[in-house]
């Protein structure tokens, strides 16, 4: 038997290991904080938030990346509100219409999660064959189809797994009440799982948009606003990756600012999205 000093020094063992594994990832997200503040933070100005590019703006002349702003924000929240109406469907047919240990379920359940570990060069080659059968052009409704393919996963696992921590008593009263299936997925279940539904379309979000490679070739790259579905539209990665690609300093900083407004759109949703499930869990029956 162990003795109660190996004890003692077993769980301090433990403690520092977890104290350290949280104050890795403390830091790593303040050393990027850090780098996007000092490095994008003096190119950052009105103009560039408000303008789009101009003739040779990628040479460190005037513009700004307004354009990369509204085509980020249409590609991601398009793209999630694709993937949020597809995975809904998914996780509700999952949880009430599908026996949990069938192996139909296990079979989609590891589908999904083979998926969401697919890289996003692969969701973008496919993207971009697809647009080839379909014989369109690169443009925003590519773009969107795209990464709501790359969300999907995330958004039905999440989906299903929060689900899952609504009490089982409360699906039964809802059909000792005579509801149908349907009924209580869209009156019961849907109701007390929104404060999670919530978080999840944030993870979605966030992956959409700040993914670059799903949406290289089927989004395409323009320097003007969004315009049309079947029109090429800019993002905010491929912003940055053009700009830190160019050997002018000036035009390098831009890119970090590009970087920097990306994480402030992120951290405003996030904020957001917290203020919503705080409203929203005031109805779920705990």
């Amino acid at each position: 038997m162990r003795t109660s000093r190996g004890k003692h020094l077993e769980e301090r063992l433990v403690l520092g290991l977890m104290i350290g594994a949280m104050a890795l990832v403390i830091g790593s997200l303040l050393l990027i904080l850090a780098t996007v503040l000092v490095k994008g933070l003096p190119a950052l100005n009105l103009a560039m938030l408000t303008q789009v590019p101009k003739g040779g703006y990628y040479l460190g002349k005037e513009g700004g990346i307004l354009n990369a702003i509204a085509g980020s924000l249409a590609l991601a929240g398009g793209a999630t509100a694709l993937s949020f109406v597809l995975g809904l469907g998914v996780a509700l047919y999952l949880q009430l219409f599908v026996r949990q240990s069938s192996r139909f379920a296990h079979l989609v359940r590891l589908s999904l999660d083979v998926l969401w570990g697919v890289p996003s060069i692969v969701y973008g080659a496919f993207g971009f064959t697809l647009l080839l059968l379909l014989k369109m052009r690169a443009s925003l409704l590519g773009g969107i189809i795209t990464l709501a393919l790359l969300e999907l996963p995330v958004m039905v696992r999440g989906m299903e797994e929060v689900m899952r921590m609504v009490p089982f008593g409360l699906k039964e009263a809802s059909y000792a009440l005579g509801a149908t299936r349907l009924e209580t997925a869209l009156r019961v279940l849907v109701r007390q799982v929104a404060p999670g539904v919530v978080t999840v379309l944030l993870l979605a979000f966030g992956r959409g948009i700040g993914d670059a490679a799903s949406v290289l070739f089927t989004a395409g790259y323009t320097d003007r606003m969004p315009g049309s579905l079947l029109r090429p539209v800019a993002s905010l990665p491929l912003a940055v990756f053009f700009q830190l690609g160019t050997p002018l300093p000036e035009v390098q900083q831009r890119a970090y600012a590009a970087a920097l407004v990306l994480v402030v759109i992120i951290l405003v949703i996030s904020l957001v999205t917290r203020l919503v499930v705080r409203c929203l869990s005031r109805y779920v029956v705990r």
